[in-house]
């Protein structure tokens, strides 16, 4: 089950990034996760928001560079050792991660990282096979 990021490009300087967060926050897009990657030169900006059809329109309109990719959100016991769990259930698998980070908050005793893998669909199910819950984007508060 697939919920969408968008990836923003940032340039690197300073208030690029307030810049952002205040074209979302002036038409109520709520952030639920967000990471930045950076190099010396520029930045991705990874951003998971309650309408992130919305909010990578809002951007593109104000002339960011803006993609959409398809992540899955797991849930990880909130507590020590919940995430070498995920991680081991992952790994024995053979499943290579090309990226993740965290979403903001917990439910339920429950914490939700967000995972870029090659193939969704197939990791979803290996999550599912290990009774793991995936989070739609109604777990989350996605529109």
């Amino acid at each position: 089950m697939a919920i969408t990021q968008i990836s923003v490009f940032l340039e690197n300087r300073a208030g690029q990034l307030s810049e952002i967060t205040k074209i979302l926050s002036d038409n109520n897009i709520d952030l639920k996760a967000l990471n930045i990657a950076e190099t010396a030169d520029y930045g991705i900006l990874r951003l998971i928001s309650d309408d992130c059809n919305e909010a990578a329109k809002l951007l593109r309109n104000n002339g960011f560079i803006v993609t959409e990719t398809a992540v899955v959100a797991a849930a990880v016991p909130n507590k020590a050792g919940g995430l070498n769990e995920l991680l081991n259930i992952i790994s024995s698998e053979d499943i290579d991660i090309e990226y993740m980070y965290s979403v903001f908050g917990q439910k339920d005793g429950l914490a939700y990282m967000i995972f870029k893998v090659k193939d969704v669909d197939i990791f979803t199910s290996i999550l599912k096979k290990y009774f793991v819950i995936v989070a739609s984007g109604d777990d989350l508060g996605i529109k």
